[in-house]
């Protein structure tokens, strides 16, 4: 028996809706054969989402009725999402090993010496430097959270701007 789905998601030239990926690789890993189609303006979005009374694209059908979207695909599958729920030390472990492994990389080329105090500040001078990089990766979420807890910023917030730099 061939499991048939239609997948109606967003693709423009302007943006290609990641749920809808999503939802297309779901139904392909299920071994689902996906009529796929393309809303492929804001007006045929519109049309879309007002005719089947519904908020969001991508929406899914299988043997004519509809599932949902992406997280209506995954509950009618019986799968769970990959999203991060509270605080993860992931990252911040991510960026201390790359600061130890490119230490190691620096001294094993011989750019800095075996012992303990260069090898230190190597480490803690790069693991400055990468996170740093992540404050960068959101500014406004970075000001937002260090305006509240360093002086200068609190009376000067372009400085909360300027202090990741």
């Amino acid at each position: 028996m061939n499991k048939e789905a239609s997948l109606y998601r967003m693709v423009t030239d302007d943006h290609i809706c990641p749920f809808g990926l999503r939802s297309l690789h779901l139904l392909k890993k299920h071994g689902y054969r996906v009529e796929d189609h393309h809303l492929t303006s804001r007006q045929q979005t519109d049309n879309f989402k007002q005719r089947h009374q519904v908020e969001t694209t991508p929406q899914t059908f299988i043997d004519g009725e509809r599932i949902g979207g992406h997280d209506a695909l995954l509950d009618y599958f019986n799968e769970s999402t990959i999203k991060q729920t509270g605080t993860s030390y992931q990252p911040v472990i991510a960026l201390f090993s790359i600061a130890a492994l490119t230490t190691i990389a620096l001294w094993y080329a011989g750019l800095i010496g075996a012992y303990f105090y260069p090898l230190f500040m190597t480490f803690v001078a790069t693991a400055m430097l990468l996170l740093s990089l992540q404050k960068l990766q959101d500014l406004y979420s970075f000001a937002n959270s260090f305006i509240t807890y360093d002086l200068l910023a609190m009376r000067h917030l372009r400085y909360a701007y300027l202090y990741p730099f």
